[in-house]
């Protein structure tokens, strides 16, 4: 018999060496190695021929171990109390004779009990679902100290090579780890919660040691040690599930150092084992007789060679690679994407820059339409006098020689021939114009299809860049844990809408404000137990953070059930740091604002959790700094919530640009519900009762210069103004701006720390004019307790209105019309004003002069002398007879320089005569020293 137990042990070590297989560790240390696990009918027939020579010889010494590891598995570090070895009734069967092996050496025992030991450990039957005792304390206190003493023992070989790829992987095991405990903790009498749990952790082990992280595959062991001594159903207890709590956070510890690249880092916990729980689970251990260990056996023959074709033949299906292929993962660094965003961006800069240039040749082309129409009736008119013309020389017969009647023979004089040229002309450039437009609009479409494209693109990035915020659900958890542990109180944590994605900038970057806000919650919110038990709550705490998407915002809602703001400690507290002065009464608006004060705190000591005043002054400002804003709602007795709102990504916007106090601003596009265009009447009005009404909802009203600081900066009233009511979470406005620009989708820039900071800016963006503007939030600015005290109504009659109107045209830009019938003069002046900062507003003759003036008063005109309709005498004179509009210089740029047309413009009190082609210094000369003149 030993030589048969030799010659089975040397099959088995012809596939692993002896250094691989250890009694404690020895499947997974295989693993580790590369090797496979030993195949289960060589290990069977160990043990078969191990069970013969018990029966010929009696137990071993090193029987009795191996059969102690094989009963408790392969994982397990709790000895089991015994059962007694049932007494065979009848006598074995005979066995057929085998050839003779080589007797059994001795030295030999050792190595074979751990191939034994692992042999009957990979194949132990699943656990019994009998009820077992739990474990003594003794016990207990054995695991404690042979954790300890067995972390302290092992180190880190890490596979650098591996490592990233586990950390990969890690990043979805972990999440998962917590969140299967949580399950389980919520249902203890469900089976499948805990065996999911298992699976997870058996595999988060195995990875680990693959990577080399032996310390963290080790704590996944123990782990999964806690799982698999005896029925977890029976031994679930709030005891269990704490315990496994602190090894979850234990195994965080070690991953998170693993990910900064440390290893063998000094674990805190090591040292809270003592020797004396050592002893007493030393001792027990020795007391514990051996387990027989019982194996049923598989036929060679019927064995499957392999553990992929023992689940393919489960699931039916052929073992193939291709789900291996379809899940294949490209590893891209995060710089590398914030790159591309970036470029996609400028992209869609460079696609609206094209946008502007379309539109203005379009702008052009339908401009070139009407000169075509007015063109081809000049041309037309022409004709019919031509045609008058030959009707009156008919008397002239005598020229018709051939006898060819009128009527029957036209005869063309040179004049005629050259009109009829001209018809033709114009028609030609009909024809090329109407080619023009539809080729324009062919390259709309294309930029159009282009644009969807570039927005597929975009959005496919952002979809890279984005991750879910459940990636930071355990951090949360084990902040929950550790502080409601420093405290002692007990509190859940409900974390819904896990599976919303962000940015991964705002991601990172939110990371601290709320694990403050939790701290915060759980120090100031929820009560003790006494004290909860005594209001009639539960002991436990409930606090709930929700994550929800409202367009292009990100909600995230922190709710907890503790006692509410104390508003009176909060308003002593102010009025000890002189924040309220005299006899004021603040309402519970101001009072929640004075928490986010730096310096403020309402408790009575300073811990490491609270106390300094820093914490909710950092989270308003960290979360300003990402473009958002935090509402605070209370409930005393019942609860507090903190409500942030961020945006959904920093990378490109949709936006409402408008102009307001001379400069174009960019409103977030989803905060805009509605624009209304008010007439002047009714403005005046909504300043006086500074509220808009709109389906049955309050808009409190303001003017944009006033909240952006511009003082002394007055509304432009025209006919019609432009109104938009603004919604960020549960906060309205209505703002009147001086003029609306229009929807644009921008890149958004990064302003820097200096602006990040200010309240109401959320970032910058670029145009495709090269101008930078800054994207606002009002609804942010007019929630400022400073805008809130403002009376901005200075706008209370007709009168005042146009007061207000004559002092916003001086405090902007001077305006300019341009009168001339010529585009190319009209296009060429109008560049040259705006390049020198001067607004510009054109008109083709005198008639378009004075309907654009009945609209908008310009601080200088230039008047060209002959055009269509009106020219510039008629015109000139017609202004200096109207009272309201003589004092506005006009300066004539004509091609008639004789000396009658300058006597004639200074009878009609023209300011400056130039001629055509003008000079530009001498135009500007002019104009600056005019409007120097009629300012002062």
């Amino acid at each position: 018999m030993p030589a048969r137990l030799a010659g089975a042990w040397r099959a088995a070590a012809g596939r692993r060496t002896a250094g691989a297989c250890t009694c404690d560790r020895g499947t997974d240390r295989d693993q580790r190695a590369g090797f496979r696990p030993a195949d289960e009918a060589e290990g069977a027939e160990i043990i078969v021929a191990l069970d013969a020579l018990r029966q010929e010889t009696g137990p071993q010494p090193e029987d009795r171990n191996s059969e102690t590891f094989a009963a408790r598995g392969a994982d397990a570090d709790e000895t089991i109390p015994p059962r007694p070895r049932p007494v065979a009734s009848t006598p074995p069967p005979v066995e057929a004779p085998r050839p003779e092996r080589p007797a059994l050496a001795t030295a030999d025992r050792p190595i074979l009990t751990a191939v034994v030991s692992s042999a009957a450990a990979e194949r132990s039957p699943p656990p019994s679902s009998a009820p077992r005792p739990a474990a003594p304390p003794a016990a207990t206190a054995k695991r404690a100290s042979a954790a300890a003493e067995t972390l302290a023992n092992i180190h880190d070989d890490v596979d650098r090579q591996v490592l990233p790829i586990f950390l990969e992987e890690a990043a979805e095991l972990f999440p998962q780890t917590g969140e299967q405990l949580r399950a389980w903790r919520r249902k203890p009498a469900d089976k499948d919660a805990s065996q999911a749990l298992q699976r997870t952790l058996h595999t988060f082990k195995g990875s680990a040691r693959m990577a080399g992280a032996m310390r963290l595959g080790e704590l996944a062991h123990l782990m999964e040690s806690r799982l698999s001594s005896g029925d977890v159903l029976m031994l679930a207890s709030p005891e269990l599930f704490d315990a496994l709590d602190n090894d979850l956070d234990h195994v965080a510890f070690v991953l998170d150092r693993l990910q900064k690249g440390e290893f063998d880092t000094v674990l805190p916990w090591i040292g809270e084992e003592t020797a004396a729980e050592a002893a007493a689970t030393v001792e027990t251990s020795m007391a514990s007789p051996a387990i027989p260990t019982i194996v049923s056996v598989l036929p060679v023959a019927t064995r499957p060679a392999h553990l992929a074709e023992v689940v393919a033949a489960a699931a039916g299906v052929e073992p193939t690679g291709a789900d291996t292929e379809a899940r294949a993962m490209l590893r891209v660094r995060a710089d590398l994407i914030d790159r591309l965003v970036n470029e996609a961006g400028e992209v869609a800069i460079t696609r609206a820059r094209v946008e502007g240039e379309l539109h203005s040749l379009k702008g052009n082309l339908l401009e070139l339409t009407s000169s075509v129409i007015r063109l081809r009736s000049q041309v037309r008119e022409i004709e019919i006098q031509a045609e008058s013309q030959i009707q009156s020389r008919m008397s002239m017969v005598n020229e018709a020689a051939e006898g060819f009647d009128p009527l029957e023979f036209d005869r063309y004089t040179r004049f005629q021939e050259l009109t009829r040229g001209l018809a033709e002309g114009v028609n030609d450039v009909s024809t090329v114009q109407q080619s023009l437009l539809k080729n324009l609009d062919e390259a709309d479409a294309a930029l159009l299809a282009q644009a969807r494209l570039s927005r597929d693109v975009q959005q496919q990035l952002f979809s890279i860049r984005t991750v879910p915020f459940g990636s930071l659900s355990e951090r949360l958890y084990r902040i929950l844990r550790q502080t409601a542990k420093e405290l002692d109180k007990r509190a859940n944590l409900e974390i819904r809408g896990t599976q919303v994605e962000l940015d991964r900038s705002v991601l990172e970057k939110l990371v601290g404000p709320l694990e403050h806000l939790l701290r915060n919650a759980l120090d100031h919110g929820i009560e003790s137990r006494e004290t909860r038990l005594n209001s009639g709550k539960p002991d436990t705490g409930e606090i709930t953070l929700n994550v929800r998407q409202q367009g292009n915002e990100i909600a995230i809602e922190l709710t907890d059930d503790g006692a509410g703001l104390d508003f009176g400690r909060i308003r002593d507290k102010a009025r000890a740091q002189g924040l309220i002065t005299g006899d004021v009464e603040p309402t519970e608006a101001q009072l929640i604002e004075f928490i986010f004060a730096p310096g403020f705190t309402t408790a009575t000591t300073v811990t490491q959790i609270s106390g300094r005043g820093v914490g909710m002054d950092v989270v308003r400002s960290d979360i300003a700094a990402l473009g958002g804003r935090v509402d605070v709602a209370s409930d005393p007795g019942k609860g507090t919530s903190f409500t942030a709102y961020l945006p959904l990504t920093l990378a490109v916007a949709q936006t409402v640009l408008v102009k307001a106090a001379g400069r174009l601003w960019a409103l977030p596009a989803p905060m805009v519900e509605q624009v209304q265009q008010i007439k002047d009447k009714d403005l005046i009005n909504l300043y006086l009762t500074r509220e808009v009404s709109w389906q049955n909802r309050k808009y409190p009203f303001f003017y944009l210069p006033r909240l952006l600081g511009s003082a002394g900066h007055n509304p432009e009233t025209t006919r019609y103004n432009s109104v938009l009511l603004l919604r960020s979470g549960h906060t309205l406005a209505a703002v009147h701006v001086d003029q609306m620009i229009g929807t644009q989708e921008v890149v958004v820039k990064n302003i820097g720390p200096q602006l990040a900071r200010v309240s109401g800016i959320s970032g910058a963006t670029v145009l495709g004019t090269g101008e930078v503007v800054l994207i606002i939030n009002p609804v942010q600015l007019a929630q400022r307790l400073d805008t809130a005290a403002e009376a901005p109504m200075v706008v209370k009659t007709a009168q005042a209105a146009a007061a207000a109107a004559a002092a916003a045209a001086a405090a902007g830009p001077p305006l300019i019309m341009i009168v001339d019938d010529s585009l190319t003069v009209r296009k060429i002046t109008s560049r040259l004003l705006m390049r020198e900062g001067f607004a510009v507003v054109t008109a083709k003759d005198g008639l378009d002069a004075l309907q654009l003036l009945a609209e908008r008063r310009p601080d200088m005109i230039l008047l060209d002398i002959e055009m269509p309709r009106m020219d510039g005498f008629e015109f000139a004179k017609t202004i200096k007879a109207d009272n309201n509009l003589a004092h506005i210089p006009i300066i004539m740029i004509t091609s008639r320089t004789a000396e009658k047309h300058r006597n004639r413009a200074k009878e009609l009190g023209i300011d400056a005569y130039l001629g055509k082609p003008y000079q530009e210094e001498e135009l500007m000369r002019n104009l600056r020293e005019l409007l120097a003149l009629h300012t002062v």
